[in-house]
């Protein structure tokens, strides 16, 4: 099995060394390099072609933000996953709009970590629970007219908030006393109509279209 490839972009060394020896547990995780700025992270990843950069926001010469915007102008696919100390939602929805492609406290856990990066690798998003939720739910509260996005029903709305919750099928189908089948049968009418496959895809197309409100 292929190896998801991290390149760390931090200017504090101890960060970058936490962070790779959390990541060399990982059999499915190699760091490949470590950028003290986001300029030297910008022409690491030229060199390189990391998976997925693991960026800070705070560095000198470039910040985080202007790197990854950089990133994005000459690599489209550059997959960027902020680490922040920055619980700020101001924060999260300025680096989702530059094209980063997930956000991560640092006073997260570890293995919110790893399954941040797992996630940008393999869904190509990334958001904690609870900022994917309250930006869902100002999404799904705008006017269709705004979003040009098709119009999801009451009940489509209740279900796709529990979706971006993490709510499994038959626990959707419990909190609104519905049977899994129909739980399945809103959630596939959700995704067609929204043409989203994932609540973390949703949330990324609705800030970077600027569908929210920052």
């Amino acid at each position: 099995m292929s190896k998801i490839r991290v390149l760390l972009a931090d200017d504090h060394a101890v960060l970058r060394e936490g962070l790779r020896t959390l990541l060399s547990l990982q059999e499915n995780i190699e760091v490949v390099g470590e950028a003290e700025n986001g300029q030297l992270a910008v022409e690491m990843v030229k060199q390189l072609r990391p998976d997925v950069v693991v960026m800070d926001i705070a560095m000198p010469v470039m910040d985080g933000l202007e790197a990854t915007r950089v990133l994005k102008q000459q690599q489209p696919d550059a997959r960027v996953l902020i680490l922040s100390q920055h619980d700020n939602r101001e924060y999260v929805f300025s680096v989702l709009q530059a094209g980063a492609a997930g956000y991560v406290l640092k006073k997260s856990g570890g293995a919110e970590v790893i399954t941040a990066i797992r996630s940008v690798f393999k869904e190509g998003a990334y958001l904690p629970p609870g900022i994917a939720r309250e930006v869902m739910d100002r999404y799904i509260q705008r006017p269709t007219a705004e979003t040009g996005r098709p119009h999801l029903t009451e009940r489509e709305k209740e279900v796709l908030r529990m979706i971006a919750e993490g709510q499994s099928n038959k626990g959707i189908a419990e909190l609104l006393c519905l049977s899994v089948k129909t739980v399945m049968a809103h959630r596939t009418n959700i995704m067609e109509k929204l043409d989203i496959h994932s609540s973390t895809e949703l949330v990324k197309y609705a800030i970077r279209q600027g569908l929210v409100s920052v």
